[in-house]
C-alpha cells in the first residue's frame, strides 16, 4: 500500500483545506495510506518523510524553515519520494525560497483578470497523464509563471487572454500549465488549476490530478 502526507495551511482564499480532503479521497481510492495535517512540522522528522511514497503540498505562500523544507528535497532526491500538487499550493509558496522552485519547476508571477477569467486548456495527447483525454475551458484564475525550461510540459494555455490586460505580456505565448519533472530520484507532478476545490471537481482536472499523484508516486 503507497503512503502520502498531505500537508495543508497557508492563505485561506485557495480553500488548503478542502482542497486537501478532496486529495485525500482521490489517493485513498486508489488504495494509498493518507495522512493528512494542517502543519509543517511533520516534515521536520526526515526518517518518516523519506518513508513516503508520495507529498502533496497545499501551502500558499507562508515559509518554510530550513529543518522542515530540507528533509523533503533529501527524499525526493535522494530515495525517490514524488511531490505532486497544484496552483498556489505548490508554485506560490514558499516565495523567497529559490531551492523549493528548483524542486517543483516553476513560481507564480501573476494572474491578470484575476479570478473569473474564460480560459482553454490544451492538452499535449502523447503521456500517461494526458492521453485520452480532451481540451477543456475553465473559468478561474489563469497563471501566469516562470517556469523551469526543463519541465516536460504537458498542458498550456494562450496569454494574453482577449480582454484581459495583459500589458506584462508583449509578445502572445502559450504558458505552461500543467507539467511533469524529476528532482534526482524524485518525480514531481504540477497543476496550475485549483484557485479552489470546485475547479478541481470536474471530471478533466480531477482526472489530472488522480494521474498526476498515480505517476509521480515512487515505483517500487
Amino acid at each position: 500500500m503507497p503512503s502520502a502526507i498531505i500537508s495543508w495551511g497557508g492563505w485561506d482564499g485557495h480553500e488548503p483545506d478542502k482542497v486537501a480532503d478532496l486529495f485525500r479521497e482521490i489517493l485513498e481510492s486508489e488504495g494509498y495510506q493518507v495522512a493528512v495535517h494542517d502543519t509543517l512540522s511533520v516534515f521536520e522528522d526526515a526518517d518518516h518523510v523519506r518513508a513516503q511514497d508520495l507529498i502533496v503540498p497545499i501551502w500558499t505562500m507562508s515559509t518554510i524553515t530550513a529543518e522542515q523544507r530540507d528533509p523533503i528535497l533529501a527524499a525526493v532526491r535522494d530515495h525517490g519520494t514524488g511531490i505532486a500538487g497544484c496552483h498556489g499550493g505548490m508554485c506560490d509558496a514558499f516565495r523567497v525560497d529559490c531551492e523549493w522552485q528548483f524542486l517543483t519547476g516553476g513560481q507564480f508571477v501573476g494572474h491578470p483578470g484575476n479570478d473569473g477569467v474564460r480560459y482553454p486548456v490544451h492538452l499535449r495527447k502523447d503521456h500517461p497523464i494526458t492521453e485520452g483525454l480532451e481540451d477543456f475551458k475553465v473559468v478561474s484564475e489563469q497563471y501566469y509563471m516562470h517556469t523551469d525550461p526543463g519541465n516536460d510540459v504537458l498542458a498550456t494555455t494562450p496569454f494574453p487572454t482577449p480582454g484581459i490586460d495583459g500589458h506584462h505580456v508583449q509578445n502572445s505565448c502559450q504558458m505552461p500549465t500543467v507539467w511533469t519533472r524529476h528532482y534526482g530520484k524524485g518525480r514531481v507532478f504540477y497543476n496550475a488549476l485549483g484557485h479552489n476545490r470546485a475547479v478541481l471537481e470536474p471530471a478533466t482536472p480531477r482526472e489530472l490530478m488522480r494521474r498526476g499523484f498515480l505517476w509521480a508516486t515512487r515505483s517500487a
